[in-house]
């Protein structure tokens, strides 16, 4: 069975995050937020999902897309998108976040699988999506995985493009990859943008043009999501919310709840108690 699902009350809003045991740890989300914006940021994993009620407007370097009822989303790893409702209203959603290892396993490739498109609207893969999802919070380790597993291979096989592909990230030059691994190393401490800028060896401009072509953001809001990252990784271990949000370089646990949850759905209490397989339903959502 998955790890204690946890509720997250708010006016009207409710997000749960679980994850399942096998499938590397496969991490679920069911969520009906209203007014809620996610900020721009990509995951380290696939995003695959799909709109339950009401209209999700998403955000991609390229264009928008709006997805109705039944629509399921696929996004790739690393790829830069928000998430929010049209005239922020609200919408119901489930969605999951499959390792790239784990779907090329499940689709017998090498490298990371590919989709061939972000939208798309099949009321049978929707179905099968969605009590696979279901089936994670309320069966036996059994079912819940094998029920998961055949649904991302149908996914897969109907969705997906039936030859895997490596991410292309257009670097420009090496100076993008160094400024990277300098916030990474530096993130509660970090430089200037210009002092970042000398460090590899170009000017400022050229710095945040070069940035945003390779990662699709700028270097302060990769610094966050760096760090939301790392909470993650603090919060699974156990650790306070309020000694991570100093450990990672938040102000303080009010700083990292808000970034937090703009790029999780969910605020960090609630994300390490059921990531440690604590439940508690009826915490408040401030946490």
């Amino acid at each position: 069975m998955s790890d204690a699902p946890g509720d997250v009350p708010r006016a009207g809003t409710a997000a749960t995050w679980w994850r399942l045991r096998g499938l590397g740890g496969l991490e679920l989300m069911r969520a009906h937020f209203v007014r809620h914006e996610f900020s721009r940021h990509g995951h380290e994993t696939f995003a695959i999902g799909t709109v339950q009620a009401g209209t999700e407007e998403i955000w991609f370097r390229d264009g928008v897309e709006r997805v109705g009822p039944g629509g399921l989303v696929f996004i790739h790893p690393e790829e830069v998108h928000t998430g929010t409702a049209p005239d922020r209203a609200d919408w119901r959603y489930r969605v999951l976040y499959p390792a790239g290892e784990v779907m090329a396993g499940l689709g017998g490739t090498r490298g990371t699988p590919r989709f061939r498109e972000r939208v798309a609207y099949a009321a049978d893969m929707a179905d099968i999506f969605v009590r696979a999802h279901a089936a994670t919070e309320t069966e036996d380790a059994l079912t819940a995985e094998t029920s998961m597993r055949l649904a991302l291979t149908a996914l897969l096989r109907r969705h997906g493009t039936g030859q895997a592909e490596e991410p292309v990230r257009p670097l420009r030059g090496r100076h993008t990859a160094m400024a990277r691994e300098i916030l990474q190393t530096r993130m509660v401490d970090p430089p200037s943008l210009e002092e970042l800028a000398a460090e590899v060896g170009v000017g400022p401009f050229t710095l945040l043009r070069s940035f945003r072509d390779a990662y699709g953001l700028p270097p302060h809001t990769l610094l966050i999501q760096l760090r939301v990252r790392a909470a993650r990784r603090l919060l699974e271990r156990r650790l306070p919310p309020s000694e991570v949000a100093a450990a990672v370089g938040f102000f303080d646990q009010a700083h990292l709840t808000r970034h937090f949850r703009r790029a999780v759905g969910v605020p960090p209490g609630a994300y390490q108690r059921a990531a440690c397989g604590v439940q508690d339903r009826t915490s408040p959502a401030a946490r």
